[in-house]
Formats: C-alpha cells, sequence, structure tokens
C-alpha cells in the first residue's frame, strides 16, 4: 500500500480523451460541486446501480479498493467503530458507500468486503445502510475527479489520498473528513450539515453556531468563545429582568398610601 500526499504531477485523462497534470495522491477540494449522479457503478450483488439511486440523504463515500489490506481496511474498520456511536439512524438518516477506484475489482470481492465491516458491528446495521460498488475506469475517473480525489497505480496497489467524502442528497459535496482516525463527532456534525429540510436547517444552525469547522485541523471545533459570550449576556439580561421584576413588586400599589 502506497501513499503520497506531497505535490507532484502525473499526467490524467480528461473528458476529450487527452491530459491534465493533477497531483498524484493528492486532494484538489470541491466543496460546493455536484458530483454525477448518473454514474453507474455494480453494487455487491452484481446489479448496476446509478449513484442517484443510492444517494437518497447524507452520503459517506470512502474512496477505497478492496483488496488494500492497509490503510484502506484501517479506514473502513475505524468508520465501522464510528457510525456505531451515532444517534443518527442509518438508511435512514444516512448512509456510506464504499466505492473501489480499481477497475479490476469485482462485485464478489465488493460483497467479501461487506461482510467483513457489517460483521464487525456489535449492534445490528442495515445491510441498505453501508453499501460497497465496483465500476470501470471511465465511471471510477468521472466521480473521482469530480470529487478532486487523484490517485496513481503504483504496480498492485495504489497511491491515493486518505480521505471520507460527505455529500447531501443532491449529490453536493459537503465536507472532506481526512485520516484515519474517523471520530463520530466529526460524522455527525457532518451528516447535520448534510441534511436537508426545515428540522435539519435549524439543527444547523445550532451546529454553526456552536461549532466551527477548522480547515487546518480538518475537525469540527467547539467555539467556546461564542458560547461562552453568549451565555454571559444572556445570563445578565435574565437578572436585569429579575432585578426590575422584584423591584416592581416591592412597590406599593397607589391606592394602598395612609
Amino acid at each position: 500500500m502506497a501513499l503520497l500526499l506531497m505535490p507532484g504531477m502525473l499526467p490524467a485523462h480528461t473528458a476529450d480523451g487527452g491530459q491534465a497534470q493533477l497531483p498524484p495522491g493528492g486532494i484538489d477540494e470541491h466543496l460546493g460541486a455536484k458530483i454525477p449522479l448518473d454514474t453507474t457503478f455494480r453494487d455487491e450483488t452484481g446489479k448496476t446501480v446509478t449513484l442517484a439511486g443510492l444517494i437518497t440523504g447524507p452520503t459517506i463515500i470512502l474512496p477505497v479498493y478492496y483488496r488494500c489490506a492497509n490503510v484502506c481496511s484501517v479506514l473502513q474498520t475505524r468508520m465501522a467503530s464510528a457510525l456505531q456511536k451515532l444517534e443518527q439512524k442509518p438508511a435512514v438518516d444516512y448512509r456510506v458507500l464504499s466505492i473501489s477506484f480499481d477497475e479490476r475489482e469485482t462485485p464478489e470481492l465488493a460483497a467479501r468486503s461487506k461482510r467483513i465491516y457489517l460483521d464487525a458491528f456489535r449492534k445490528p446495521f442495515p445491510e441498505e445502510g453501508w453499501r460497497f460498488l465496483t465500476g470501470d475506469n471511465a465511471a471510477i475517473h468521472r466521480l473521482t475527479d469530480s470529487a478532486g480525489y487523484f490517485f496513481q497505480r503504483q504496480g498492485e496497489d495504489f497511491t491515493h489520498p486518505v480521505v471520507s467524502i460527505m455529500v447531501d442528497k443532491n449529490g453536493t459535496i459537503i465536507r472532506y473528513l481526512y485520516g484515519l482516525t474517523v471520530l463520530p463527532k466529526d460524522l455527525a456534525l457532518a451528516i447535520t450539515e448534510a441534511r436537508s429540510g426545515v428540522s435539519g436547517a435549524s439543527i444547523r444552525k445550532v451546529m454553526d453556531f456552536c461549532f466551527t469547522y477548522d480547515p487546518a485541523g480538518k475537525t469540527y471545533v467547539f467555539n467556546l468563545l461564542r458560547v461562552s459570550a453568549t451565555t454571559v449576556i444572556l445570563a445578565a439580561g435574565a437578572f436585569l429582568a429579575f432585578l426590575i421584576l422584584t423591584g416592581k413588586k416591592r412597590r406599593s400599589p397607589p391606592g394602598d398610601k395612609p
């Protein structure tokens, strides 16, 4: 398993069949861009599926290859561990897609990987909550290029970044979560970011107020200063209101004078 996160250049195919210069094993974040939902893959049963048929709500995309016994395996194992700690319900509030970027891998290999990770759950996890896909070279590059995810084959292995990509139901890229350590807090907040609807918008306002995404640390951090300042202001306001109300009660009514 090879990893390379240093900047570099390699030839890659463009839409017109030419070549473009892209960094090997790197990420060019495309936040706000949409992945092509009409792209077709094969699921773990060998059935042809579209991303549109699977991405119907907040979705965590894991670009991996199933023969990888190193970081791809660790990423998915730690993802399984983090998912068990979420309050959101799989297949209802979110879905996970492991998608192989090795066009040589088969649905049989995807099915074996699915059994490994779902069997690792200590509590039931629905089959529809985590799907494992394979595809041809065109479909793979259409997806990875749209997400700014660049990889390079090195013999039997690959140079590639380690990242989880959160998209909403429309395929819009909401957040990149980097590294092997998948924090349940980061997953929960990214799912909340990607959720649509009135309740989701309300929750997101609270999240945006209390938490800030740190692009340097690649994680969500609690905004202590903002929350503390608001708490102090609210407490001072409540105390002032208490003084005013109790002051009024202590005054004698006009008709009570001797």
